[in-house]
């Protein structure tokens, strides 16, 4: 299946309602398996959550999260407490190539009983649930944060709580911060400070009812049409000035690529306007706390001639897939030259961009969703254009409320 994607005639004014945060959700409903008593708002229906939602539940057999990654970690600490649980937690191919040394260990220093059914370090895992006692533990910070923010989850209903102490330099901290902000909401006694987190036992929380925020890296999408489009206006809805999710770091970085934010505080919402003005020529950006709109950044470069460096990117690597190598191959068949290393990747745009290129997505939905604002430059086809149900079942059709032709067949 393909998606064709072609530029007519622009709206100049939209409104959207984006879904809520996938992040956000996927957290609160660890919590809520926790804290039945949390009531959660506009709760994502991407995939992801919906996965995640589906297998909590399961006490014994296969349990099989296919692609969702922050299913994988954040159900294996959560299995890993259930004194009534014997499972195996397996996904796709890519999945199961995608590391979990780091959580797994940690967890089984902590008492876990965890062992691997296939390749030591790497999904399939057995998992027989078991009480966790251990207060205290030490934890590499420099792969994914989402190892960390699994074990804050369930620190609350350990019996002692759990400091983590953190070695080497910590990535994405925002996400960390979200974790942490959305345990001090529900009323956790969370504190991050100096590498070290500590997370106090809590046995019952108040009735509380939590609104999730819409997704501000599927809003990304929208800043790089507006950054590529003659006069486009568009307003989302659902989102707030004092965002606790990293990505809401969009409203910055676009800035300097001619995207103005205008925040509408009475009714929670944002307009994007197009500054062709604030433009610049080339952008140098540290993305380690944003490594989720490194796609969308640089397809925007190339989109507007502007050439960039962006770093910090070492874990796109370990997603979806190796998201530098996929970047590098399809913005090379768009005429870009692009260089990458283990944490980079570096950008000089083409005065032509191709046009009818058949962009290849990975089973990544960020690869479909990043390049198709490009359509508003050249026409383009986008493989398999369905994966974007893992974070934003709607992007297209919300997509042809922009304007152009969208035909998927």
């Amino acid at each position: 299946m393909k998606a064709y994607l072609t530029n007519t005639k622009q709206n100049k004014i939209i409104t959207l309602n984006i879904p809520g945060s996938k992040s956000e959700s996927n957290r609160l409903l660890i919590l809520k398996k926790i804290y039945p008593n949390i009531s959660i708002q506009n709760l994502s229906n991407c995939d992801d959550t919906r996965i995640l939602k589906r297998t909590m539940d399961m006490k014994n057999g296969v349990v099989n999260i296919h692609h969702a990654g922050t299913a994988m970690r954040f159900l294996t600490s959560f299995f890993a407490t259930k004194k009534d649980i014997e499972l195996i937690i397996t996904g796709s191919k890519r999945m199961q190539e995608r590391p979990i040394k780091i959580l797994v260990d940690t967890l089984t220093e902590m008492g876990a009983d965890i062992s691997y059914t296939k390749n030591d370090g790497f999904p399939p895992l057995k998992i027989k649930g078991k009480e966790l006692v251990i207060e205290s533990l030490k934890m590499d910070a420099d792969v994914s944060s989402q190892y960390i923010t699994s074990l804050m989850l369930i620190a609350p209903s350990l019996r002692q709580g759990l400091t983590i102490n953190l070695k080497n330099n910590i990535t994405s901290v925002p996400y960390i911060k979200m974790t942490q902000a959305l345990l001090y909401r529900i009323g956790i006694c969370c504190s991050f400070e100096n590498n070290t987190i500590k997370i106090n036992h809590k046995k019952t929380i108040n009735d509380i009812y939590v609104d999730v925020e819409s997704d501000w890296s599927s809003a990304s999408y929208y800043y790089s049409l507006v950054a590529l489009s003659d006069c486009l206006e568009v307003t989302l809805k659902t989102f707030k000035k004092d965002s606790i999710q990293g990505d809401s770091k969009v409203t910055f970085l676009y800035k300097r690529l001619g995207v103005e934010t205008i925040f509408n505080e009475k009714n929670n919402s944002i307009t994007l306007r197009k500054n062709r003005k604030k433009v610049e020529n080339h952008l140098i950006l540290n993305l380690i706390d944003t490594p989720d709109i490194a796609q969308t950044i640089a397809v925007t470069c190339l989109g507007l001639g502007v050439s960039c460096e962006l770093t910090g990117l070492s874990t796109l690597k370990i997603k979806e897939t190796d998201r530098l190598k996929a970047l590098k191959n399809e913005l090379q068949k768009l005429g870009a030259e692009v260089t990458i290393t283990e944490n980079s990747l570096r950008l000089k745009p083409t005065k032509t961009i191709a046009k009818n290129r058949v962009i290849d997505t990975y089973q990544d939905h960020r690869m479909a969703m990043s390049f198709a604002p490009l359509y508003l430059k050249v026409p383009i086809i986008i493989n398999n254009p369905n994966v974007v149900s893992k974070s934003y079942k709607t992007f297209w059709k919300d997509l042809e409320k922009i304007g152009g032709e969208v035909i998927i067949k």
